[in-house]
């Protein structure tokens, strides 16, 4: 009796402690969810007028060829940027893991980009990328590459963005995969030593196995960052602000150019809503696909 009293109370004392954050969350992320699918089947004029049209702000997606050039660019992105940022994110761990007494100074190093704001990051990179006056765009020169602009050739512009944005965020994947690696027990890499195996063999049956729930979390976050973060609309519209020739018009910055540039509200949190219904597909394809990063046996 007293047993389950106890469980009772302590279970009681984690809701109240979930409580402020659960209501946090209903508040201010999901109210704004469901209010932006509602207003998805209105036209609303952004000056209090709204009128119901049903799908079709909808069926104006699929008409729309800059919507379809939005998503592509999103999709590119993140295929670019996921792996990059967990080989980069994964490998600088364990760089700093092998740091010995300068473990502090390269992880501070490498984490110090975080600790600035994007919108100074985009506009320094910005400086450095410009054609013809920008630094980099002068070494280029003196290497015998005239007239490369990295950030106003369309086919360059996107690839620019993807190497700014993992510079940038790869310090913080970093200390998610340098926790993770801390976690496994040095037993397990000392049995295997004693057993014969070399380094790549102790990589791929200790460490990426072990790693598993870690990297569960990596890749669903920066899925979902990479397709609607707030750093990726920052990089991006202050860097290019979708161009050139929307070559670099990410879906986040399409949506907002439709609601604060062209007041299209209904039409941007339709946009907003078929957004996140991909994201969450994608997270339940990747929990099926994983388990939820779960340790099991074949």
């Amino acid at each position: 009796m007293t047993s389950a009293r106890s469980a009772r109370r302590d279970a009681l004392a984690g809701y109240l402690f979930v409580l402020p954050d659960a209501l946090g969350l209903a508040l201010f992320v999901g109210l704004p969810m469901l209010l932006a699918l509602a207003i998805g089947f209105y036209e609303v004029d952004g000056f209090g007028g709204y009128r119901f049209v049903g799908l079709a702000n909808y069926g104006r997606m699929w008409r729309d060829p800059l919507f379809w050039t939005s998503l592509r660019v999103t999709l590119i992105y993140a295929a670019l940027l996921v792996p990059a940022l967990y080989v980069g994110g994964l490998g600088l761990a364990l760089l700093v893991q092998r740091g010995g007494r300068f473990e502090t100074v390269i992880r501070s190093m490498f984490f110090a980009p975080q600790m600035v704001s994007l919108v100074v990051v985009a506009m320094v990179w910005q400086i450095l990328l410009v054609e013809k006056v920008g630094i980099l765009s002068r070494l280029f020169a003196s290497l015998g590459l005239p007239g490369l602009s990295l950030l106003g050739d369309p086919n360059l512009a996107l690839f620019t963005l993807v190497a700014v944005s993992v510079w940038f965020m790869m310090g913080f994947y970093m200390l998610i995969f340098l926790g993770g690696l801390q976690d496994i027990p040095a037993e397990y890499y000392e049995a295997a030593e004693l057993d014969g195996a070399g380094p790549i063999a102790r990589f791929r049956y200790i460490t990426l196995p072990l790693l598993r729930p870690t990297s569960f979390f990596v890749v669903l976050v920066s899925v979902v960052m990479a397709a609607a973060g707030g750093q990726v609309f920052d990089l991006i519209y202050v860097m290019t602000k979708g161009g050139p020739a929307n070559a670099t018009s990410a879906l986040i910055v399409y949506i907002y150019r439709q609601a604060f540039q062209f007041g299209a509200f209904g039409y941007a949190s339709a946009m907003a809503s078929l957004l996140v219904a991909l994201l969450m597909a994608v997270t339940l394809i990747l929990f099926r696909l994983t388990r939820g990063g779960r340790f099991h046996h074949a």
